[in-house]
């Protein structure tokens, strides 16, 4: 995915500062943010896999976001942090390109697993007598190839109109990855096509699994109200909440990343923007998903206690 008629080989990094006071202490506090999300992502899949009462629906869509959230946090970070404790970060045009098709597939898959984490929830609260029949796990599937289809189609549109692209000599990125709308930046061609690709399948990224989620969520809301146990009441609300934050601090801070114009939004305010997505609410995700969730502190205490008694 190399384009042959590029003239720059690769790119240079500029990380998050250019303040050399700054680098020490962020490399730290960056490093603590992507230890947590490993081993949170990681723990969660664990206790997922460990733990028989937790292989149902909800919980099989909790696997791959966490499987996702780890990637894509492995995709960014490693990166990121080398931009404080070297010089010059320096990316290959190819490496560069192949980090931008991963940070696409797993955000865009992100993206549509939360809608399908929400459909889940849907069935639950307002079907919960047909629930195990309508998300069987063939439909469960379904769901999740078309999560990771819509990646990969997405993340190879994004890359290709990227890869035809001519670069000019000036290769020093604003940026701590490879993202789009920083490298558009850098092309000597017309990134008219480039704009255009993002335009479509941002809008449709973001606003199909938005609309999903408000569909399911005010048909949840619905329900919640007819309900007349104020028991069952707050066990709905509290299996949509954690999913709710979620959503929240998934979708704002990429919508404002890119449903904004260039002109409106600076790249220096775009990678703070875009460090909510990339760094924080991986991180964040296990978190909240673990300690509001009675399942998973049920889980965890039965795993520790069968380690301490072995």
């Amino acid at each position: 995915m190399t384009a042959k008629n590029s003239s720059v080989t690769e790119f240079i990094l500029a990380g998050l500062t250019d303040q050399p006071g700054l680098r020490m202490p962020l490399f730290f506090l960056f490093l603590g943010f992507y230890m947590v999300t490993v081993v949170g992502n990681l723990g969660l899949i664990s206790l997922i896999g460990l733990n028989s009462h937790l292989h149902t629906p909800m919980y099989f869509f909790l696997f791959n976001l966490s499987l996702i959230d780890f990637c894509y946090s492995s995709t960014i970070s490693p990166k990121m942090l080398m931009s404080f404790i070297s010089k010059k970060n320096i990316i290959s045009h190819p490496g560069c390109m192949t980090q931008l098709f991963f940070f696409c597939f797993f955000v865009i898959s992100e993206s549509f697993i939360l809608s399908a984490m929400a459909y889940d929830r849907y069935v639950a609260i307002c079907n919960p007598l047909m629930y195990m029949v309508t998300m069987s796990p063939q439909v469960c599937l379904l769901l999740l190839f078309g999560v990771y289809l819509m990646g990969f189609v997405g993340a190879m549109a994004h890359t290709i109109s990227m890869a035809r692209l001519t670069f000019c000599a000036d290769n020093l990125v604003n940026h701590y990855m490879c993202d789009i709308l920083p490298l558009l930046e850098h092309s000597c061609t017309s990134t008219y096509v480039n704009e255009l690709v993002v335009f479509i399948f941002v809008s449709f990224d973001i606003g199909v699994p938005i609309v999903t989620i408000f569909i399911s969520y005010a048909l949840i809301l619905s329900s919640i109200l007819r309900m007349h146990s104020t028991e069952g009441m707050s066990k709905a609300f509290s299996t949509c909440s954690s999913h709710m934050i979620v959503v929240c601090l998934f979708f704002g801070s990429g919508a404002f990343m890119y449903l904004q114009p260039p002109s409106v939004l600076s790249l220096d305010q775009g990678k703070v923007s875009s460090l909510f997505y990339t760094i924080v609410v991986p991180m964040l995700n296990p978190l909240i998903y673990s300690l509001r969730n009675k399942d998973v502190k049920v889980a965890v205490r039965k795993t520790l206690d069968r380690r301490i008694f072995s």
